[in-house]
């Protein structure tokens, strides 16, 4: 629940996330899409925000809170996911659970994107959907994969 939530409130992992979406939002602003192209992936707003609060409310059961993280970036198309950027969220600690950012590309894009994965230089702006899936690993332990759809 929410109050719940605010017990477990760290500022640390505030400003730490903020510097992560930072950096999410570099790391697709130069995504390679195919064999040669590049596409500045674009965040909605609100898919910002509920990608911070998700990410936020994964780490608040870890040891290290979201500085134990690792963070695969992927965009999924089609029935494919293609891979955009590994982050390791403070590469100092070691990494106590993995999460797997699944963003979408806006749905009503793909007709005028079908030629991005295919060969030749090219560089535009694509809008990404607020739909997003995180798929959580624990790395010190056994336990099943924890995946998350909004």
């Amino acid at each position: 629940s929410l109050p719940d939530l605010d017990l477990l409130h760290d500022p640390e992992d505030e400003l730490l996330c903020s510097n992560l979406m930072d950096l999410v939002q570099a790391t697709l602003g130069r995504a390679p899409l195919g064999s040669k192209r590049c596409s500045r992936l674009l965040m909605p707003t609100q898919l910002l925000a509920q990608v911070r609060t998700e990410l936020l409310r994964l780490a608040c059961s870890e040891p290290c809170g979201l500085r134990g993280a690792l963070l695969d970036l992927c965009v999924e198309h089609s029935k494919a996911c293609h891979d955009v950027g590994h982050i390791a969220v403070d590469p100092t600690v070691v990494p106590t659970f993995q999460l797997t950012l699944v963003l979408r590309l806006d749905s009503r894009l793909w007709p005028k994107i079908q030629g991005l994965f295919s060969s030749g230089p090219a560089f535009t702006p694509l809008k990404l959907s607020t739909g997003f899936r995180v798929i959580k690993k624990k790395l010190y332990s056994s336990e099943q994969l924890l995946i998350e759809e909004c």
